[in-house]
């Protein structure tokens, strides 16, 4: 872990937050890279969840949320973790996470019973702080899937099965933030609720499964890397009738990537209003203050459904610590010398390709080397940098060292041949190509 932190911060991919004033515990900052990287990922979610399904809609709803929301959904009485104070120390921790109920900072044992602490974020609205006249930020992008369900099929006309997905922004006041980006206080998810026919969800969870874990795969986590945990009945979330959840073997040990629930009709049935016409088999809580039956006509019975929610929650900066720690090497090479490497899939690299001029600020080499970056930029296939450092050996480590998939050498000869040294970051190897046949190479490269 202290290898990958130092690499994040020496290359710009994540920075502790408001470093210069001493840091905000459990907050960071994604640099340069780190930005790209986090975009790339997200891209690749939203691309095969909405561009590949044509069942699936997108939402991007407000961070500030309603509280009756959160207590209807059962937030306010049940989202909390156990919290310890130290009596010796007055350190606070979370008691589930102690090791023979001792304080990890002063190893007391004198330590206070357990009480629940509620994880989220309250914020006064409007200009007067009186108390009354407040919100949350929300602690999950699912509850305002929920409370746009009526929206999203009266507006596109779906059918069951369909989903509705989120990526955005969520807060929860972690007792103990730890572990880098693993757990922090402000974070992205990447969520998808996907409403089914009452008695198909159990099939549809188990196509769920193995579907999140193949898209892993797919962005660089391979299977040998994950275990699927089967979360017991007495830990699953109060709306969950069943959750498995993707392991990954962090370098701080095994712990959840992604988690994929069956959350039955709880949160529909929680949100509507009317229930008692209406087949809800959760044990919901009753709801006084919503106007909306959240419910959807099947097409052969003309009956109203209330839907039930299969649930693949995943933390996108979690996905960002797996898959910088499996790509991340340091290769023995010959001569006793060592080179970094970060082996990124290519469509997640921040940079595709990288041209560098053979002789700093040449102008007939810088020319060339712009005018083809231009043209790879036009591409649209990702960031593409000149690289006018005039020293290929540093520019071909950084650029391995970030994961930078080609290299793209401009030298003397391409001014006469029209020709360019293509290096890969993985082999090292390097070959000769016109530089009106790059775009093309440049494309299949990323298709990889």
């Amino acid at each position: 872990m202290d290898e990958l932190v130092a690499l994040c911060k020496r290359r710009g991919f994540i920075f502790q937050s408001g470093e210069i004033y001493g840091g905000l515990q459990g907050m960071y900052d994604y640099g340069p890279l780190g930005v790209e990287l986090k975009n790339n990922l997200k891209r690749a979610w939203w691309s095969s969840m909405v561009y590949e399904n044509d069942n699936i809609e997108g939402l991007d709803a407000a961070i500030l949320t309603n509280p009756l929301i959160l207590k209807h959904s059962g937030h306010e009485d049940t989202f909390s973790d156990p919290m310890v104070d130290c009596k010796s120390c007055q350190a606070r921790w979370r008691a589930d996470l102690l090791e023979d109920t001792k304080c990890p900072a002063c190893k007391s044992s004198d330590l206070t019973e357990p009480r629940p602490f509620n994880l989220m974020f309250k914020t006064s609205v409007g200009p007067i702080d009186d108390g009354k006249s407040f919100a949350y930020l929300r602690p999950e992008t699912a509850q305002q899937i929920f409370t746009n369900f009526k929206n999203v099929v009266d507006s596109t006309s779906k059918s069951l099965p369909f989903g509705i997905v989120q990526i955005g922004k969520a807060f929860r006041n972690e007792i103990t933030p730890r572990n880098f980006i693993f757990r922090v206080r402000e974070f992205e998810q990447m969520e998808l609720e996907f409403f089914v026919t009452p008695g198909t969800d159990e099939e549809w969870h188990n196509t769920w499964v193995e579907s999140r874990v193949n898209w892993w795969e797919a962005q660089g986590v391979p299977e040998s890397s994950l275990e699927l945990y089967e979360v017991p009945a007495d830990e699953l979330a109060h709306y969950s009738k069943r959750t498995v959840d993707i392991m990954y073997k962090f370098p701080h040990g095994v712990e959840e990537l992604e988690g994929i629930a069956n959350r039955t009709d709880f949160d529909l049935g929680s949100h509507t209003k009317n229930q008692g016409d209406l087949d809800i088999s959760a044990d919901v809580m009753p709801n006084n203050a919503s106007n909306s039956k959240l419910a959807i006509q099947d097409i052969d019975t003309k009956k109203w459904v209330v839907p039930y929610v299969i649930e693949p929650s995943a933390g996108v900066d979690r996905g960002i610590l797996a898959i910088l720690n499996e790509s991340y090497e340091v290769q023995e090479l010959e001569g006793g010398k060592e080179r970094t490497v970060l082996h990124l899939k290519p469509h997640l690299a921040p940079i595709k390709a990288a041209v560098i001029p053979l002789k700093k600020n040449n102008a007939d080499l810088v020319k060339t080397a712009s005018e083809l970056k231009k043209s790879l930029q036009k591409l649209n296939l990702g960031r593409v940098v000149l690289e006018n450092s005039g020293n290929i050996g540093k520019s071909y480590r950084r650029h391995d060292e970030i994961g930078t998939p080609l290299c793209i050498t401009i030298d003397f000869d391409t001014l006469e041949d029209r020709s360019a040294t293509i290096r890969d970051r993985d082999s090292m190897k390097q070959e000769r190509i016109s530089l009106e046949l790059i775009p093309e190479y440049l494309i299949k490269a990323m298709n990889v």
